[in-house]
């Protein structure tokens, strides 16, 4: 059985005026989008996984930039650098909060995936060479099947999007394209969705 990791789509590594601002990720919101409703449609598991940060949550290495750049992701900050997303949470998605890069990291998510007897993980998010390789490492390190969406996973840079993308093929991870991956999935398992019915 498959789900879906929606990573870290939030405000604040969204807009521009956030410090930890991902050049990369605005483009991906249509994508994600398109493949969280595709999921949705066919009873695969969606997981929106973020982060929220406080004094005593954010991580030391990020901590000076946090600060002096408005405190993105936590309570009180500006609307544009929130820990808003731009996607819906329906009945029947999940919503874990991680403390640090990996989805795994200190989380319920393995137990959660053991229960619901998945097997195979779909990664989109950003950012691509931090939360989601972290994801996939950690994902193939406990025997999960890992697939990640190059048009759904996002950078600073194209440069470093593409390397980390072949980094983790190297290591086991398939990459395809969004539009790639839900072909595959017609073709393996044209089924109606059971949760619309």
């Amino acid at each position: 059985m498959k789900a879906l990791l929606v990573i870290d789509m939030q405000n604040g590594f969204l807009h521009a005026s956030s410090p930890l601002f991902i050049a990369g990720a605005p483009a991906t919101v249509p994508a994600c989008q398109k493949v969280i409703d595709f999921c949705r449609s066919r009873s695969i598991p969606v997981f929106f996984v973020t982060r929220r940060y406080t004094e005593a949550t954010v991580e030391r290495c990020r901590y000076g930039k946090w600060a002096s750049g408005g405190k993105p992701l936590s309570p009180g900050c500006a609307a544009e650098i929130s820990a808003d997303m731009p996607f819906s949470v329906l009945p029947g998605d999940y919503e874990l909060l991680k403390p640090r890069y990996s989805a795994f990291f200190a989380t319920a998510l393995d137990l959660i995936l053991r229960r619901l007897q998945v097997d195979e993980l779909i990664l989109t998010g950003t950012t691509t060479p931090n939360c989601i390789r972290a994801t996939c490492v950690d994902g193939l390190s406990l025997d999960y099947e890992i697939t990640v969406l190059s048009d759904c996973t996002s950078s600073v840079t194209e440069e470093i999007q593409q390397s980390n993308l072949r980094d983790m093929e190297n290591i086991g991870a398939r990459i395809l394209s969004s539009d790639s991956w839900m072909r595959e999935q017609l073709i393996q398992s044209p089924a109606v969705c059971t949760r619309c019915s």
